[in-house]
């Protein structure tokens, strides 16, 4: 079966209100929905830009990369990554050049489930039908504390057995009170993460760190900027709570690094940014040779699939971001998500919804 042809097409989507974090207020998403063809079947991939910005850069990018994929065996999806790798080496192997092997790649795997007729989780392997999922959809910095701890509530009594707030590069007394009213509100068996988004210094993260110790986080998540990998290492060397990172690494090799210098007891490969399924599944197996477990980064509804397909698999981030542009919905059960028996993924577009967006965006 070869591949007919690839579309794109952009959106955007806006929260209900603008999300406040360390990376900036965030006002938008410029989504761009990927659909791979071959012989009447389909295979569908998202990836996204914050805040709309560079939108139709990185769509022009997966168009121009289209040409890699057209006409070749649409089951060859290691022949398409390698291809590509070698395509974009004179760009460079990460940012840009990764996002467009990233979107093509989980179309053709998407498309792979759907020829065969079984859910991608099983066709990878299979590990295990349900995987723990934490909400991630909140809790961010410009929620007062009144507002952390009424959602923290909101999103317990609605099953979620983990959930995940943000920390500020600002005084520490102020996040250290925002995570005790956490905490007090949730209680102890409630697993809670903590993410600083890249925004303290070395320093800073060790003496936050250090007083975030009691109240049992299963995570400290990105306390450095991503390109301090050796800073990062020192962190988690200090601290007794865990270290999550990864998000903002590309492919194996950055991956490799940050396991060779123990940067992180979590790994947290971004389907997007690692270089798309065939890439996160490589990190995921590098990680088990090292007894590491891997947690995903946004994309929940293709992430789960991936995180299905791996015995190491630790949590899925729940962010429900682009789920309305599914006609699926996620499926939970005692704080785990269910991943789905369905073709591929598991879940497609909703052509109605999408074309109403675009109607708007004209």
């Amino acid at each position: 079966m070869k591949v007919d042809r690839v579309e794109t097409r952009a959106v955007t989507l806006r929260p209900e209100r603008p999300i406040g974090s360390a990376l900036g207020q965030l006002h938008a998403f410029g989504c761009i929905l990927v659909t791979v063809r071959a012989d009447g079947l389909t295979g569908e991939n998202i990836v996204f830009t914050l805040n709309d910005r560079r939108t139709k850069v990185l769509r022009a990018l997966i168009d121009e990369m289209a040409d890699l994929v057209v006409g070749q065996d649409a089951g060859h999806i290691a022949g398409f990554w390698s291809r590509a790798w070698r395509d974009v080496n004179f760009m460079g192997h990460k940012g840009m050049p990764v996002m467009g092997i990233s979107a093509l790649d989980g179309a053709l795997w998407d498309l792979a489930g759907k020829r065969a007729g079984l859910p991608l989780y099983r066709m990878l392997g299979g590990a295990s039908a349900r995987v723990p999922a934490y909400h991630s959809g909140g809790l961010w910095l410009d929620r007062s504390t009144e507002e952390l701890v009424a959602e923290a509530e909101r999103f317990r009594a609605a099953g979620f057995t983990a959930m995940k707030m943000r920390l500020s590069a600002g005084d520490p007394d102020w996040n250290i009170a925002r995570v005790r009213a956490v905490r007090e509100a949730i209680g102890p068996t409630i697993r809670l993460m903590a993410d600083a988004n890249q925004g303290l210094t070395e320093n800073d993260a060790i003496r936050l760190g250090r007083r975030l110790e009691e109240f049992g986080l299963t995570w400290f998540e990105e306390p450095l900027p991503a390109w301090d990998v050796e800073g990062l290492a020192r962190v988690a060397a200090a601290l007794d709570t865990p270290i999550a990172s990864g998000e903002t690494d590309y492919t194996r090799y950055g991956f490799r690094r940050m396991i060779e210098l123990r940067t992180a007891d979590i790994l947290m490969p971004d389907l997007q940014r690692v270089g798309g399924v065939t890439e996160f599944l490589r990190v995921g197996h590098l990680a088990e040779a090292y007894d590491l477990p891997v947690s995903s980064h946004l994309f929940p509804e293709q992430s789960l699939s991936v995180l299905g397909a791996l015995a190491n698999a630790h949590s899925l981030e729940y962010m429900p971001w682009f789920s309305e542009l599914y006609c699926e919905r996620l499926d939970f059960a005692d704080g785990f998500a269910i991943v789905p028996e369905r073709p591929g993924f598991g879940f497609t577009f909703d052509e109605d919804r999408i074309r109403h967006l675009e109607r708007q965006g004209a």
